[in-house]
């Protein structure tokens, strides 16, 4: 069964997690924080790039968009 399309929801995780108070956090908890956010920074990075050329390579079949 196909779920259907809701809306997004407000906001995204990148800015309820800037807004968050850091200070209960200890050095670990921190350092953790930061690994799991470098590697989710190189998650998107990998996905842009993919979708960057999936892009290139549909412009260069179709034709780029006049623009």
């Amino acid at each position: 069964m196909e779920e259907p399309d809701l809306p997004r929801p407000r906001g995204d995780a990148a800015s309820r997690l800037a807004g968050e108070d850091l200070g209960p956090y200890s050095q670990a908890e921190l350092d953790e924080r930061i690994a799991l956010l470098e590697a989710e920074i190189a998650r998107v990075k990998a996905h842009q790039s993919k979708a960057a050329a999936h892009r290139a390579a549909a412009d260069a079949l179709f034709g780029k968009p006049a623009g």
